[in-house]
């Protein structure tokens, strides 16, 4: 019978519980077994990254029954330092150590296409910030969820950036991991600390990659964190003061909208939805403008006719294609032939050789999503 999260957790409390008792005999053995779940839950793990996730945790649990086998014989002053970290500790500890803040140089002028995608974003999100005299005379919040989502290698990243680059907020990126923790309570305290550094700016972007891997669906079975945890991101996001003199913007990219707590897509919480599809002829067009600009261009390369060739690529497609052109004209010109350029041939060559990340199946995905919401 495969192993629950929830199993896995009370394992993994009773260990703790027991090493904090002084019971290194029976914390050893708890943290043992728990890695043992752990792994196994890695194995069956949905995503790379939640399986990434799972084994460092296995991992560190092992580390630490090996600890506490030491313990038990050590003299006091030869102890190793565990990892265990108490609610005292975890409040005092400086959010900085890990929330990593920026100001991003990338505007909607640095992203090829997706002009109506820029618009809505512009009227949802930029515009009450920019103006917020008239928000607040139609009664428009300033602020809220955004929840950017598609295909793998389209933009969404850099649409995140560049929304705090338009509003001039600074820009908070976060990973699932820095947030999510093993030890009990400690990933709620990791989120409010995470909203009170964003509260401390006048205007602030909060971007999370893969956010399904942080507010999953709930399940029977799974973990008592993301039960606690999920909750939490809510709280935090609706009881943002957004009339006050701080502005907010949760934005949230995930690839696997579908697997996301259903309790998330609710209204005032991730008050808009934005699919980052495929680019369209024009933005394909202006990606080989951006990617080739720089590089020595032969007379031959027609980008419109190679933009009809690179029909369902993405963005990040297209850059690997230019990529792998100009590779093999370096090649050439180490090899001697130093008036070697790009020619049209080359860049054929690489198209052929390389087919679309994106499979149309995926593409149907997204469309019944974007259609049903689930």
């Amino acid at each position: 019978m495969p192993v629950s999260y929830s199993t896995f957790e009370r394992l993994k409390d009773r260990g703790v519980a027991a090493y904090r008792k002084g019971e290194y005999a029976a914390a050893t053995s708890y943290l043992t077994e728990a890695a043992e779940c752990m792994v196994e839950l890695a194995e069956s793990a949905e995503t790379a990254e939640l399986r990434r996730q799972r084994e460092e945790i296995a991992a560190e649990l092992i580390d630490l029954a090996k600890d506490c086998k030491r313990y038990e014989s050590a003299p006091p002053g030869k102890r190793p330092r565990l990892r265990v970290k108490d609610d005292e500790d975890n409040e005092g500890k400086d959010a900085s150590e890990w929330i990593a803040k920026d100001r991003p140089d990338i505007g909607f002028d640095d992203i090829a296409g997706l002009e109506d995608i820029k618009q809505e974003i512009r009227l949802k999100m930029i515009y009450p910030f920019s103006h917020p005299e008239l928000a607040q005379r139609y009664g428009i919040s300033v602020g809220g969820g955004l929840l950017l989502y598609g295909p793998p290698g389209t933009g969404k990243t850099m649409m995140a950036k560049a929304i705090a680059h338009e509003i001039e907020a600074t820009f908070f990126v976060i990973s699932p991991a820095q947030i999510l923790s093993k030890w009990v309570g400690e990933a709620e305290q990791n989120i409010r600390k995470l909203f009170a550094a964003a509260k401390e700016e006048a205007k602030s972007v909060i971007f999370i990659d893969e956010i399904e891997a942080l507010v999953p669906k709930r399940k029977s079975d799974s973990s008592t964190v993301m039960a606690r945890v999920v909750p939490q991101i809510l709280q935090e996001i609706e009881g943002f003061d957004r009339k006050g003199d701080r502005a907010l913007l949760f934005v949230g990219a995930t690839n696997k909208p579908w697997m996301l707590d259903e309790a998330v897509m609710r209204p005032g919480r991730f008050d808009t939805r934005v699919y980052v599809g495929l680019p369209d002829a024009p933005a394909r067009f202006k990606l080989l403008e951006i990617h080739l600009g720089k590089r020595p261009v032969g007379e031959d390369v027609e980008l419109g006719a190679l933009c009809d060739h690179l029909e369902g690529y993405s963005g990040a497609d297209i850059k690997a294609v230019c990529q792998q052109a100009a590779q093999a004209a370096f090649m050439d010109a180490m090899g001697g032939n130093d008036g070697r350029t790009i020619s049209q041939q080359d860049l054929l060559t690489i198209i052929t050789a390389n087919k679309p990340s994106v499979r149309p199946a995926d593409l149907v995905r997204f469309e019944r999503f974007m259609e049903t919401g689930a």
